[in-house]
């Protein structure tokens, strides 16, 4: 499109668009059910973008656009314009079209656009009679041989908790192919101050409207806590900068979420299905992701192709697959921890966390797949973090106060029993190496399942890369099959803003690293964590290596924070048999 042809938004009239519409290339598919339309000049009502404008899910020739065209008091259906440019002054238009934005999804709109170009940066807004969104940057998935792949890895973001500050500072990268969201984007929980995390809520005026303050159950709840969100103006700036890549965790429907219920769901709340549907329905609805099966709110694991380079396995370990979690508490007895019937249950071939159908899915994808770096995305830590017995059962009985002091004398212990120190007891050898499962909630509550996706990378000989979230904390850890074979690595995101280990087993700041030292002692295959700060991760792949940095902001309690310079860590892996481990990385 030339100067003289150029069409504005601003000015666009039914003629103008259909026009405009002729000269798209390729095909669109609107998503969601959201019929084409026609702009209807004498709509009147005051119609907002206050939510922005999203992208995500990129493939090669496509991606999906996200806004929400609300009126102010609902009502009729919205005709919403959308362009595609490959320019920020859209003066070369490549697509455009109308959807509808009807209350039946919450006024929102997606907008799946297919037949652009691979590895390409496009510019997108929405337009309605009298209102024009802000403008998106987006980009496609690069095809053939490419040199690199850089990922912004993220995961639970309680807006009660602290300011976005995360969010802001990914913004400031230039060269993101894509933020993958690790789940955790909204929490089920009110903003009282006695909720989980949101003691500083009131004044730091991160407080939900009155009509949202409860904890979420019907749709409406859910909606309303999205809008919420998507009110930040961190998040906002981040999703109109960057396509998300994302899966859902247990928050976005209640806490510790299985298939059948969650921890945080009681008879008194109805239905736990009713629930779980109206949670996925509205994720579907505000979340830039294209439906793995058309209609379908459940199904949302998926493959994404950066050319030769990566795979990116997107999986659901939370809600289609997962069988309830094990508790230790069910095992104890009056002589003890019935050790016998629980390591057959937790080692169970008949334990699933994936589900067949997925299951057998990611085996195929991965036999399949010809890419250098086979990346797995989802929430909970794969890594084995097995702890001396004694420090689970003191946390279990919330025996905090003489924690820190525990967690060194068994790292003593470790460490003079890795140097072969023969003076050490029975007794004091039994301490540290009667261990179990730190976590039931993750992959060692699944170990039988843990194992087939580990023996099937090992068996096709795939670089193993798994990217987790969930545990508010960063950690690098060697995944080892139970034979002690290693076959992978996994990098672990801290979070947007939830508090982590630090707040749960009360731990002193002044003891912070010392913590984190015992603690990579004790769990033999961890190389590194950080317990007490937010921040993200930058995963950097290339035909050589896959590294992960990380990076903290120094506080979410104020707008005005730094990235904790002495705090950035960085670790790798290089392809190939023989390797597949955490390395150090070199500064050069």
């Amino acid at each position: 499109m030339n100067a003289g042809e150029d069409i504005t938004m601003k000015r666009l009239t039914r003629r103008d668009f259909l026009k405009a519409s002729a000269m798209g290339m390729g095909a669109v598919v609107v998503s969601t059910g959201l019929a084409g339309c026609v702009l209807d000049s004498s709509d009147e009502r005051t119609i907002s973008f206050t939510h922005g404008v999203a992208s995500g899910d990129p493939l090669a020739d496509g991606v999906m656009l996200w806004t929400r065209a609300a009126p102010a008091n609902g009502g009729a259906p919205v005709g919403v314009a959308w362009e595609v440019s490959t320019d920020e002054d859209f003066e070369n238009l490549v697509h455009s079209g109308t959807a509808e934005a009807a209350e039946a999804h919450d006024f929102t709109v997606k907008v799946d656009v297919r037949g652009l170009a691979p590895g390409q940066t496009y510019y997108y807004r929405f337009q309605t009679t009298d209102r024009q969104s802000p403008v998106g940057v987006t980009r496609t998935l690069p095809e053939g041989s490419i040199d690199a792949v850089r990922l912004a890895v993220v995961s639970c973001s309680n807006y009660p908790a602290g300011y976005f500050n995360v969010y802001r500072e990914i913004s400031n990268q230039t060269d993101l192919d894509a933020v993958v969201h690790l789940g955790d984007y909204i929490y089920e929980y009110s903003s009282d101050s006695s909720s989980y995390a949101a003691e500083d809520a009131q004044g730091l005026g991160r407080t939900f409207p009155e009509n949202n303050n409860l904890e979420l159950i019907e749709l409406v709840d859910y909606r309303r806590r999205y809008a919420a969100y998507r009110a930040d103006p961190d998040l906002q700036s981040l999703h109109a900068r960057v396509p998300f890549i994302v899966v859902w965790d247990d928050h976005e429907v209640a806490n510790d979420t299985w298939e059948e219920g969650a921890e945080n769901h009681n008879d008194g709340e109805g239905d736990f299905t009713e629930r779980k549907l109206n949670a996925l329905k509205a994720y579907f609805e505000w979340m830039p992701i294209r439906p793995v099966i058309e209609g379908s709110d459940e199904a949302i694991f998926r493959t994404f192709r950066f050319g030769n380079l990566v795979d990116l396995h997107m999986l659901d370990t939370r809600i289609i697959g997962r069988d309830q979690q094990l508790d230790y508490m069910d095992y104890f007895t009056g002589e003890g921890l019935d050790a016998a019937r629980f390591t057959a249950d937790v080692g169970s071939q008949n334990r699933t966390l994936l589900g067949a159908e997925q299951l057998l899915w990611l085996q195929s994808s991965l036999n399949f797949s010809t890419a250098t770096w086979q990346v797995l995305g989802q929430q909970v830590l794969m890594g084995r973090m097995n702890l001396p017995a004694e420090l689970l059962v003191a946390i279990a009985n919330e025996q905090f106060d003489g924690l820190p002091a525990k967690l060194a004398e068994l790292a003593q212990l470790k460490g003079r029993a890795l140097q072969g120190d023969p003076s050490l007891t029975d007794e004091e050898l039994a301490r540290i190496n009667t261990v179990a499962p730190y976590n039931l909630d993750a992959w060692d509550g699944y170990q039988y399942e843990r194992e087939v996706v580990l023996g099937t990378a090992k068996a096709l000989n795939k670089n193993l890369v798994v990217l987790a979230g969930d545990t508010h904390n960063a950690w690098a850890n060697n995944l080892k099959d139970i034979n002690g074979d290693q076959i992978g690595v996994e990098f672990a995101t801290a979070s947007v803003t939830s508090p982590g280990l630090e707040e749960y087993l009360g731990i002193p700041d002044e003891m912070i690293q010392g913590a984190e030292q015992a603690i990579g002692l004790l769990v033999d295959d961890l190389d590194y964590l950080n317990v007490n700060q937010r921040g993200y991760m930058l995963v950097t792949f290339t035909p050589e290596e896959a590294r992960a940095d990380w990076y903290f902001v120094d506080t979410i309690k104020s707008k005005d924070y730094q990235i904790d310079a002495a705090r950035t860590a960085s670790r790798k892996v290089l392809p190939g048999q023989g390797n597949r481990t955490v390395e150090p990385v070199t500064a050069v």
